[in-house]
C-alpha cells in the first residue's frame, strides 16, 4: 500500500493574532515608538490646526457678514473727467435713491470743512484724522449700527449743538461717556452718544456726527450729501446697483460711484481659504517626513528582529503572515501618531478660537482625511520593510542571529 503524503498546512492567524504580533515590536521599543509617531503627529496636528483656524476665522467673518448684511451699497460723488474734481450730488439725491424700487432704507452724511477738538486751547491743525459730518436720522438704522453709550440723533437733538462720536473718534478724543463736550467751529457741542464699531462704514467710525439741520444752521452745511448709504432687498441688490447712478444724476450717471462695502469681507473670507491651502501643503510635507521616519523605523526593526523572523518562518509562518505583521505594526504606529496629531490640532484650534473670541470650527472632512492620510502613509511606509522581512531565508536569519 502506498503511504499518504502528509501535506503541510500553513499556520492560520486570526485578525486578533495579527494585531497581537504587530503590537509586539511596539511594546518592546516604547521610546522609538514615541519618536516615530511624533513625526506623524506633528504633520497631522499642523494640517488640522491650519484648516481649523482658517475655518474658524472664516466662520466668524461669515457670521459678521450675516449680521451686517450684504445688501448695503454706498453712493459717493465721482470725479469729473476734465477738472478731476468730485462732482457734488444734488441736495435731494438721498430722496431719489429712496424712490428706487427695492430700496428699503437710506441714510446720508455730508462732510463739513471743520475740525473737532477737546477744547479751543488745542491747535486747530491737530485733527487726529477725525472728520466732522452732518448725518440724517436714518443713518444708524441703515448701517445696522448701535450706540455703545448714550443716544442717537433725533429730530429734536439734531437741531442743537449736539454730536455723536464714532468709536474711533471717541477714542482719539479721549471721550469715554456722553455728557462731555467737544469744540467745533468756535462752539462747544455736547456728546450725546458713542457708537459701537461699524465694520462696513469705517469713515463714520472716524467721524463726529452732528444733525443734518444743525450742520446747516450752525456749521455752514450746504445740504448736499457726500455719501449715501442704502439697504435694498437681497434679491434686488444688483438691480439697484445699476439704477442708482441714473437716479442720482440722470444726465451724467458716470459721475456717480456705487460700491459694495461688504465685498471686502467676502474677499477676506475667500482669502482665508486660499491662504490655508498653502499652509495645508506645508502640513502635508511634515506628514510625508513623518512617514519617512516610520519607514526608517520599520527597516531598522526588521534588521533587529531577524532572529524572530527566522524562528517564526521555521515553525510555519508564511511570507504573507510576516508581511501582515510588519504592515500592521506600521499602521499601528502611524495610527497612534494620527490620533495624537488630531488631538493636538483640535486643542491648538480651540486655544486660538477661545483666545480670539471666535467660533471653534473643525471641518469633519479634515479629521477623516487626516486620519485616512496617516493610514495610507503607514501602509506605504511599512510595505517595503514588510516585503523585505518576508523574503528573509529562515536558515540565514537564524544563522546571522
Amino acid at each position: 500500500m502506498r503511504r499518504r503524503r502528509s501535506v503541510l498546512k500553513p499556520a492560520r492567524l486570526t485578525p486578533l493574532d495579527i494585531l497581537h504580533t504587530g503590537m509586539a515590536g511596539m511594546r518592546n521599543r516604547p521610546m522609538r515608538v514615541v519618536l516615530s509617531a511624533l513625526g506623524i503627529a506633528i504633520g497631522i496636528a499642523t494640517m488640522i490646526s491650519v484648516v481649523g483656524i482658517s475655518a474658524s476665522s472664516k466662520e466668524e467673518l461669515l457670521r459678521e457678514l450675516d449680521k451686517l448684511g450684504t445688501n448695503m451699497l454706498v453712493v459717493t460723488p465721482g470725479t469729473d473727467l476734465v477738472s478731476q474734481k468730485p462732482v457734488p450730488m444734488a441736495k435731494d439725491a438721498a430722496g431719489r435713491v429712496a424712490r428706487i424700487d427695492g430700496v428699503e432704507r437710506v441714510g446720508a452724511t455730508g462732510l463739513l470743512d471743520h475740525t473737532v477738538r477737546r477744547s479751543e486751547k488745542i491747535d486747530h491743525m491737530i485733527t487726529g484724522g477725525i472728520s466732522v459730518q452732518s448725518a440724517t436720522e436714518d443713518l444708524l438704522t441703515t448701517l445696522r449700527g448701535s450706540v455703545r453709550s448714550g443716544t442717537w440723533l433725533n429730530a429734536a437733538t439734531g437741531k442743537y449743538p449736539s454730536v455723536v462720536l464714532g468709536d474711533v473718534a471717541a477714542r482719539r478724543l479721549g471721550i469715554t461717556e456722553p455728557g462731555q463736550r467737544v469744540y467745533i467751529d468756535n462752539e462747544y457741542f455736547t456728546v450725546l452718544g458713542i457708537l459701537d464699531e461699524l465694520p462696513l462704514a469705517p469713515e463714520v467710525a472716524r467721524s463726529a456726527l452732528v444733525g443734518w439741520e444743525a450742520g446747516r444752521t450752525r456749521l455752514g452745511f450746504d445740504g448736499r450729501p457726500t455719501t449715501i448709504y442704502e439697504r435694498s432687498a437681497d434679491d434686488r441688490v444688483d438691480a439697484v446697483h445699476g439704477l442708482i447712478p441714473r437716479a442720482v444724476d440722470p444726465q451724467t450717471p458716470h459721475n456717480v460711484e456705487v460700491t459694495d462695502p461688504s465685498s471686502g469681507l467676502r474677499a477676506k473670507a475667500a482669502a482665508e481659504g486660499a491662504f490655508s491651502n498653502l499652509l495645508l501643503g506645508l502640513g502635508g510635507v511634515a506628514l510625508l517626513v513623518g512617514g519617512v521616519g516610520v519607514a526608517n523605523t520599520m527597516i531598522i526593526s526588521v534588521l533587529e528582529r531577524r532572529y524572530e523572523i527566522g524562528l517564526r518562518r521555521s515553525i510555519g509562518a508564511t511570507r504573507g503572515q510576516i508581511r501582515g505583521q510588519f504592515v500592521t505594526e506600521s499602521l499601528l504606529l502611524s495610527g497612534l501618531g494620527g490620533l495624537v496629531g488630531i488631538l493636538l490640532g483640535a486643542a491648538a484650534t480651540g486655544g486660538y478660537a477661545i483666545s480670539n473670541g471666535i467660533p471653534w470650527v473643525i471641518p469633519p472632512w479634515t479629521i477623516g482625511g487626516g486620519f485616512g492620510a496617516t493610514l495610507v502613509i503607514g501602509t506605504l511606509a511599512g510595505l517595503y520593510p514588510a516585503v523585505r522581512a518576508s523574503r528573509l531565508s529562515p536558515t540565514l536569519a537564524l544563522h546571522a542571529a
